[in-house]
């Protein structure tokens, strides 16, 4: 079972929705996902109360029960495991990326998040996790500059999975409902861009797992 870790200290870079949005093209793709929210503010387990499908179990589960909790979930055959952690440094992330097989960094195009990413990069790296980067909610096309410039510096910091997400109403939508994005608006282009993100994701797991 390979086992992804959603990182970042500093909130509203995305984590939670990145999270959903990833579970079910996972699923769709033939994973068996298991969501796992470290988060105080308990935003997957909303959201799966939403969903009202037990398709993709999501759970709040403590620290140290984690190593016991991957065993059976392989016993049980599940594929593929997602944490969803805080947006601070603390004993839930760092016990997230110690479990993780990689590490994946989620910030905004603007210098707050990258400065926030330095911080989370050295916590990743104390773990020994290979770690890489998505860039989040990013503005339209007239403003690809500062897209561009933010791609070059999590690069310089580690790798990049593509594509880039953009910030777009349908993944707020596909949330009221406990929906994925590509459940919610199949044929959007929010939806192209999550399953090319998962496709980029399960590359990367592959160089992490060799």
């Amino acid at each position: 079972m390979r086992k992804i870790a959603l990182v970042t200290q500093k909130g509203g870079s995305g984590k939670s929705t990145l999270a959903s949005s990833l579970a079910v093209p996972a699923q769709e793709a033939g994973e068996r996902v298991f969501v796992i929210d470290m988060d105080p503010l308990k935003t997957l387990v909303n959201w799966s109360s939403l969903r009202g499908e037990e398709d993709i179990p999501v759970e709040p589960v403590p620290t140290r029960n984690l190593p016991k909790l991957f065993s059976e979930l392989e016993k049980e055959g599940f594929t593929l495991a997602i944490m969803d952690t805080p947006g601070t440094a603390n004993r839930e992330t760092e016990a997230a990326m110690g479990n993780a097989d990689l590490v994946v960094i989620p910030a905004r195009p603007n210098l707050f998040d990258l400065w926030a990413s330095e911080s989370t990069v050295t916590a990743a790296r104390a773990t020994r996790r290979p770690f890489c980067f998505v860039l989040n909610q990013c503005p339209p096309a007239n403003q690809s500059g500062r897209i561009q410039e933010g791609a070059k510096a999590l690069e310089e910091l580690g790798g990049l999975l593509t594509p880039f997400i953009s910030a777009r109403v349908d993944f707020q939508e596909a949330a009221r409902y406990g929906l994925g994005v590509t459940e919610y608006a199949p044929s959007s282009e929010a939806a192209t861009e999550m399953r090319a993100l998962w496709q980029s994701t399960k590359r990367r797991l592959a160089k992490a797992k060799r």
